[in-house]
């Protein structure tokens, strides 16, 4: 009965999410209140608020992280933490982009169009940041310290989120361009000769 419990409150997310974005494409994210959404919905203002704290919550929040997380702890142990990413990535984005492919260009195109939810992108990229490193502590390489599963996870983070920003601006298929951003973390590392 909980994974019907769980399959229902994905699904109710889903559809304030999509009706939200519906919504502010018509009529712009500030004239959008939470009501409306709530109402296009089906869901009380309440039920939305259980969900998403704030209408911010509502464009920002994707669950992906735990998803890619959990594709880097299933790579091999022997892999460096950068290959592991990279793979991860790319294993998450082939379950996740192709399904939903069109909401997150919508989410991504307004969260670059709106200041606000920029400036909080930014901030929930810490969210991301704490899921790769936990993810590469779980793998159990020892010979890793603490603070350098940190920066291999804010690194690819911040690659990441630049591969995003260019498929926004520039189109062009998200799963190649991250992999590039990624790669380029690499050829990075190996010219400094470490």
């Amino acid at each position: 009965m909980s994974g019907l419990r769980e399959r229902k409150k994905q699904q109710t997310r889903a559809d304030i999410q999509r009706e939200a974005l519906r919504l502010i494409a018509e009529r712009g994210y500030e004239s959008t209140t939470c009501e409306q959404i709530a109402a296009a919905a089906e869901v009380s203002a309440a039920t939305l608020f259980r969900y998403f704290p704030t209408k911010e919550d509502i464009v920002l929040q994707d669950g992906y992280d735990p998803v890619i997380a959990a594709a880097v702890v299933a790579r091999p142990g022997a892999e460096p933490p950068l290959v592991a990413v990279r793979q991860g990535f790319a294993d998450a984005l082939a379950e996740v982009f192709l399904g939903d492919v069109e909401p997150i260009r919508q989410r991504t195109a307004l969260i670059l169009s709106v200041p606000a939810l920029r400036g909080r992108a930014r901030e929930q990229n810490a969210s991301l940041v704490d899921h790769l490193q936990r993810a590469l502590a779980e793998r159990g390489r020892s010979s890793q310290g603490v603070v350098d599963l940190e920066v291999a996870a804010a690194c690819c983070a911040a690659a990441v989120s630049v591969a995003v920003e260019r498929w926004a601006t520039q189109g062009g298929d998200l799963p190649a361009i991250v992999d590039e951003a990624l790669a380029s973390l690499g050829r990075l590392s190996a010219r400094t000769g470490r």
